[in-house]
């Protein structure tokens, strides 16, 4: 689901968005993670597609690598999704018209990797289409957790994307285990380090955006791994941004008061 990006380095980072999905898992059952949003983004280049998820009815998260760079951008939003390709009832699309990335984003090391996009109108919520809580302000996830990723991208490294919401199970990593393989670009405080240790499970290519879940909130949001390798993956660490969402998502609620200027 991610838009192949390669930095010159020791090594090439590569976003998971673009097309693809899961590897390594099973099909979620449908409709049981009603928090998940599909995006598809149209630029002057191309189309591409990543997740992301639902905060509140007016409010979805997802990786600022997804959108930041693009020139005439056209995002789609779709919650209530379990096969995509599908006109499923329990769809709600939105046209987005306001988004925004985290000011000290970098494209080159995919820092602050993180973007909330406003819903215009409000989602209705249903039982497919809901909201999942975040954790506390710099609540860490414990070491060894097993968390769960979901996503519409691809199933291995040569497969085409999933038309079915896949989802799998990831294990918590030590941040030295980030460390030795990405080395400056890891920056511990704002991040997860996270993957399958035996390299068999994985997200990829098509997955960013998606949250990482551990203990049924959203601890992180698929960010970046090497390419062709799936161990280990980095997530952008939530909790690290909690003032920073809250502060938007009040931003979103004075755009949308009647005598706001900013109102659309």
């Amino acid at each position: 689901m991610l838009l192949l990006l390669l930095l010159a380095s020791a090594f090439l980072l590569v976003p998971w968005a673009g097309a693809g999905r899961i590897i390594g898992g099973w099909e979620a059952k449908p409709h049981s993670r009603p928090y998940m949003a599909y995006l598809s983004i149209g630029s002057e280049s191309q189309i591409s597609t990543c997740g992301g998820f639902l905060l509140r009815p007016d409010a979805v998260l997802s990786a600022a690598h997804c959108v930041a760079g693009k020139t005439k951008v056209n995002i789609t939003v779709t919650l209530g999704a379990h096969n995509i390709k599908k006109n499923e009832p329990s769809q709600q699309k939105f046209h987005i018209g306001h988004w925004v990335v985290h000011p000290n984003y970098s494209g080159n090391t995919f820092e602050n990797d993180i973007v909330l996009l406003k819903l215009k109108p409000r989602a209705k919520l249903t039982k497919e289409v809901s909201y999942i809580p975040l954790p506390s302000h710099n609540k860490p996830v414990r070491l060894g957790t097993t968390c769960q990723v979901a996503g519409w991208g691809r199933t291995s490294i040569t497969q085409h994307k999933s038309s079915v919401l896949m989802e799998v199970d990831l294990k918590v990593q030590s941040e030295k285990v980030c460390e030795n393989y990405f080395e400056k670009h890891f920056r511990q405080q704002s991040v997860i380090c996270a993957g399958d240790e035996n390299g068999k499970k994985s997200t990829f290519l098509g997955d960013s955006g998606g949250p990482l879940v551990c203990n049924g909130k959203a601890h992180g949001i698929v960010s970046y791994g090497r390419k062709y390798c799936i161990f280990p993956e980095v997530f952008t660490r939530v909790s690290y941004f909690e003032s920073w969402i809250r502060e938007e998502l009040r931003k979103f609620e004075l755009q949308d008061l009647p005598d706001s200027p900013s109102s659309d």
